[in-house]
């Protein structure tokens, strides 16, 4: 009975630990390459079918640190003012890890000055494992009853996207419903995963003839939490190479790169390194690599990519 006992402490403790994150939801420095992983509204919004890849490892060095991958497709419809896509993720963090699966469809509203607002709507799920025979038992007996634990949970996610060809703002909710987590009829948690609410601007000026400015925030809320800031400035150079830097509030800063190959694909790579007390842990800090494949159906000469 004792084992059991310190056996679901274990499982609580652990719990808790990623439910307290302010990071309950993937981290990304490349967030303004992907906003389908946090806004179904997005979908549909570049006019072409557009394909992107995203790989992180974080805090590089750490035993257990997060490591992610992102997938996200979309594209419009040729039935009018519609578009579809879908957004697939995979998260590891120590002994837990949690894999999403999403489809996502938008409907676009015109307004007379040019300006279009997405509204979109994401429905799906997400398997959330936890490995407990890579924790560490106190009492090697305990390792009895260490077995994996698996579970998978239904979600819907709500967004809004607002936006003209150098601005854009949306606000997003990918999670709506707030579920708990149980094991043989024993709640671990009554809000394993929180609802989260995403609010992302963008904003390109012109500086000359051949340099854009580009600046960028993701504003993260989550209940009972930090606020988590992003901010980025990026020169937009030539049409074809984007370089800047980024700032999170009291955890990170960094620079991102981006190169336009072709007129099909884009390839990019952030790094940012924590200010917070991770910087006092030996880690490499965190590397990301992007891929973005485009395939457009409007025939003009290339030369002005998207901004957003």
């Amino acid at each position: 009975m004792t084992k059991k006992i310190n056996l679901l402490l274990v499982c609580l403790l652990v719990t808790l630990s990623f439910s307290t994150f302010s990071q309950q939801d993937e981290q990304s420095s490349l967030y303004m390459f992907n906003p389908l992983q946090f806004n179904p509204a997005y979908a549909g919004s570049r006019g072409d079918l557009s394909v992107t890849g995203i790989i992180r490892s974080q805090w590089v060095g750490i035993e257990g640190a997060p490591k992610s991958q992102f997938l996200s497709m979309n594209t419009p419809l040729k039935y009018k003012n519609m578009a579809i896509g879908m957004h697939l993720s995979n998260d590891m963090i120590g002994a837990k890890s949690r894999t999403s699966f999403y489809g996502d469809y938008a409907y676009t509203l015109n307004f007379k000055n040019g300006h279009k607002l997405n509204l979109g709507l994401s429905f799906g799920g997400e398997q959330i494992a936890v490995d407990f025979m890579k924790l560490l038992a106190q009492d090697p007996t305990e390792t009895d009853y260490l077995t994996n634990f698996s579970q998978f949970k239904v979600n819907s996610g709500l967004g809004a996207y607002y936006f003209a060809e150098k601005f854009y703002v949306g606000l997003s909710s990918p999670r709506l419903f707030e579920t708990r987590l149980e094991n043989n009829g024993i709640v671990l948690s009554e809000n394993f995963i929180k609802r989260h609410y995403f609010l992302a601007a963008g904003y390109v000026h012109p500086l000359n003839s051949v340099i854009d400015l580009k600046t960028s925030t993701l504003i993260k809320m989550l209940p009972n939490a930090p606020i988590t800031v992003d901010l980025n400035a990026n020169l937009f150079l030539y049409k074809m190479f984007w370089v800047g830097g980024m700032y999170r509030f009291n955890e990170s800063f960094g620079v991102n790169l981006a190169y336009q190959i072709k007129e099909s694909f884009m390839f990019g790579y952030a790094f940012d390194y924590p200010i917070n007390a991770l910087n006092r842990v030996d880690n490499m800090g965190s590397h990301e690599l992007m891929l973005n494949y485009t395939i457009s159906n409007r025939k003009k000469a290339f030369g002005s990519p998207r901004y957003f």
